[in-house]
């Protein structure tokens, strides 16, 4: 069995809004896919409809082999789901946690104790197994909330946006996990609100209003971009990119921390000439301006366009 995923045609309709139109995607076994897109873009009805806990109203999905509108129970039994808001029991311990959700895969004891040693190994829990769930900060929620997902030891792995509300240094050492998963063989389909977590997996998909816009391997991505892209570093940043982004010359102007990009079909010196006229004319100065490679995030703004 190729622990893979194939979606084809898939549809959702919530009364009159289409939450997923028509969607091809396809996750190689082994792969890590990052899904990205805006909020209501469709990236959780995805998930629950690859879970089971939707229905699609048209197309198919097949999991592992196996088409998931015949045989979700079969694919349910290889397939971890872990949601935004993964439901912990916070009276409960850790260890607790982890028991319940064992119980609940129906995972014998002696097996439950081989995966516990193994969970423990890299979530790093093990100091915590006494403490109670509402008792661990943001980051120790969510790696117990992953290693409860991973008790029944699934092959495909559905993760919703799980690094969201989460310090950098858990950020970090949760995706740590991630890639040990990946190099063990799982497959996951990862969703994120956060280009430089998109970077790190295999391939990334581009999803809005529905649709699929874009799948690419995160390095290949910058290839995507037809336009000449600019960094501007200047006084007044809001200032500027209001006064930027209303000249038609420009196709985009979005601030980045410190600087802007702008992006625009004319050639550099052109591009230079514009952005000149246009932020002298307001009394801006400008620091500096160069021609830059587009990032992910560059080109997902761009295809929202």
């Amino acid at each position: 069995m190729a622990f893979d995923i194939t979606i084809r045609g898939l549809k959702k309709r919530f009364d009159h809004v289409l939450a997923v139109d028509n969607l091809d995607l396809t996750v190689r076994e082994g792969e890590m896919m990052g899904l990205i897109g805006p909020d209501g873009a469709g990236k959780t009805t995805l998930l629950r409809i690859l879970c089971g806990l939707y229905t699609a109203d048209a197309g198919e999905c097949w999991i592992g082999g196996l088409d998931t509108a015949k045989n979700i129970r079969a694919v349910r039994s290889f397939v971890g789901y872990m949601p935004q808001r993964f439901s912990l029991y916070p009276d409960l311990t850790v260890a607790e946690n982890l028991r319940f959700f064992a119980d609940l895969f129906q995972v014998t004891r002696e097996e439950h104790k081989k995966r516990m040693e193994r969970l423990l190994e890299f979530n790093r829990l093990g100091p915590f197994l006494k403490r109670r769930a509402a008792d661990l900060s943001g980051g120790m929620k969510q790696k117990l909330a992953l290693s409860c997902t991973l008790i029944h030891t699934p092959h495909i792995l559905l993760l919703d946006e799980p690094t969201t509300g989460v310090d950098p240094l858990s950020r970090r050492e949760f995706w740590k996990i991630l890639n040990d998963l990946r190099a063990g063989g799982v497959t996951l389909l990862v969703t994120t609100p956060y280009m430089d977590e998109a970077a790190k997996c295999d391939r990334v998909a581009f999803i809005h209003k529905g649709k699929i816009l874009l799948v690419s391997a995160p390095k290949k991505i910058a290839d995507q971009f037809e336009k000449t892209l600019l960094e501007v570093r200047c006084e007044q940043n809001v200032r500027a990119a209001r006064g930027l982004s209303s000249d038609p010359q420009f196709g985009a102007v979005h601030i980045y921390g410190d600087r802007l990009h702008v992006s625009g079909r004319e050639g550099l010196e052109a591009m230079k000439k514009g952005i000149r006229r246009t932020l002298d004319a307001q009394g801006i100065r400008i620091y500096s301006i160069q021609k830059i490679r587009a990032g992910i995030e560059d080109v997902f703004v761009d295809r929202l366009k």
